[in-house]
């Protein structure tokens, strides 16, 4: 019973990766629906794994900046729930914890766009809080640039006022 569970577990992940895939090769649209068809069978009692990495890039699939707003809080809640307290213990808490950058980077760029910058400070600081447990790769690099990005966006606007 317990491998069939996993295997299941496995399959959601394999259906939220080839969404992911769609959503990178540019049909946003496809990968919205698939996005959305997963969730409405996960919801929000589902993995919070599987919610995290859906709802992490769900966003990206919006076109109205309150709805990705909405998604990335959602995705934030997911990993908090798996980093926290005794479900710190879970053993996807460690993959998660090397989400947070990311959903922080994510959030201050949302409120961003919403012109609401002492929220994006915020969740921007929160991102460089949490930078260091990325490694030294690809990915961890990547954030870091774009953490770093964000940062000169920010300030650019700041003496620009």
């Amino acid at each position: 019973m317990a491998e069939q569970q996993e295997a299941s577990k496995d399959a959601v992940m394999t259906r939220i990766g080839q969404a992911i895939m769609l959503l990178h090769g540019g049909d946003r649209e496809e990968a919205r629906n698939r996005f959305g068809a997963i969730w409405s069978e996960i919801g929000e009692k589902g993995d919070a794994l599987h919610r995290c990495t859906l709802a992490h890039y769900m966003a990206d699939t919006q076109d109205d900046p309150g709805d990705e707003l909405a998604w990335d809080l959602r995705a934030l809640r997911a990993a908090e729930g798996l980093s926290g307290g005794p479900v710190a213990e879970h053993r996807d808490a460690t993959a998660v914890r090397a989400f947070f950058p990311s959903l922080h980077l994510n959030l201050a760029a949302d409120y961003l766009k919403l012109q609401r910058p002492e929220s994006a400070r915020i969740h921007l600081d929160r991102a460089w809080d949490a930078a260091g447990v990325l490694g030294d790769d690809g990915y961890g690099g990547g954030v870091r640039a774009a953490i770093g990005r964000l940062e000169q966006r920010m300030r650019g606007r700041t003496a620009g006022e």
